[in-house]
């Protein structure tokens, strides 16, 4: 009588838990689905977001120079996206021919003059202009190097971009004879941060680009160097590990 009235309860507690690790399994697969389409998507959702968003502001910025006689949208039932971005890529283009020349050249220099003469825009302009020459000239010299400081207490390192040596007149008044400009972005935000003077042996060179150390620093350390392959290598095993769990979680008693 005990044996056949305590079969039909194993067999019960046997299909509780069955059922409940499929339950699991199951809300753990989907979990896995969902993180790793997040993966997927967010980066090319936010990539598409940000490239719509820029063409659609030079759009904007471009459409109210062009007559409406020359506008796309003129002749066809939907706008065109884009066509303000190219139209300013080929402007930049003429106008960079024409000061390569003489007659450019010249033009260019009478408008310099010009704005020089303003005390309020020459300060502006010439700090832009010197900003511009060094992040697009080929021989500019923005930031090339990555490097750790050890900033703000010792034994804490942080992440900075080395620029050009100080000018003469401040490089006279340092201590060092050998120093470097560097700057220091905080985190999130990289538009922010310190600048300072430092003695050269005083840094500690990267082997890293200085596109990878902005990501570093704007992800707060999230996304290391070489993490692109480990990433690779977490995407195939996020399964494994939700199942490997799931089997440790099938094997335990139930209490």
């Amino acid at each position: 009588m005990d044996q056949t009235e305590q079969k039909p309860g194993e067999q019960m507690a046997e299909e509780v838990r069955a059922a409940a690790a499929s339950h699991t399994s199951l809300a753990g697969r989907l979990r896995n689905y969902f993180l790793t389409g997040l993966v997927v998507a967010g980066p090319l959702f936010i990539t598409v977001y940000l490239t719509w968003s820029f063409i659609t502001w030079v759009d904007n910025w471009v459409r109210p120079f062009i007559p409406p006689t020359y506008r796309p949208e003129t002749y066809l039932p939907w706008p065109i996206p884009g066509t303000g971005l190219v139209i300013a890529i080929v402007a930049l283009t003429l106008l960079g021919f024409l000061a390569a020349n003489l007659v450019g050249r010249t033009l260019v220099e009478l408008g310099e003059g010009i704005l020089n003469r303003m005390p309020i825009v020459r300060p502006v302009y010439k700090t832009m202009k010197q900003i511009f020459e060094t992040l697009f000239s080929k021989s500019g010299s923005s930031f090339r190097k990555v490097a750790l400081v050890e900033f703000p207490a010792p034994g804490m390192w942080s992440i900075v971009f080395i620029s050009q040596p100080p000018a003469q007149p401040i490089a006279e008044r340092l201590p060092e004879t050998d120093n470097v400009s560097v700057f220091l972005p905080c985190t999130p935000n990289p538009t922010t941060g310190f600048f300072f003077f430092v003695p050269r042996n005083k840094l500690i060179e990267l082997d890293i680009g200085v596109e990878t150390g902005m990501t570093l620093i704007m992800s707060a350390g999230m996304v290391q160097p070489g993490a692109d392959a480990a990433s690779q290598k977490k995407l195939a095993e996020m399964a494994a590990m939700a199942r490997a769990a799931q089997l440790s979680k099938r094997k335990e008693p139930v209490g």
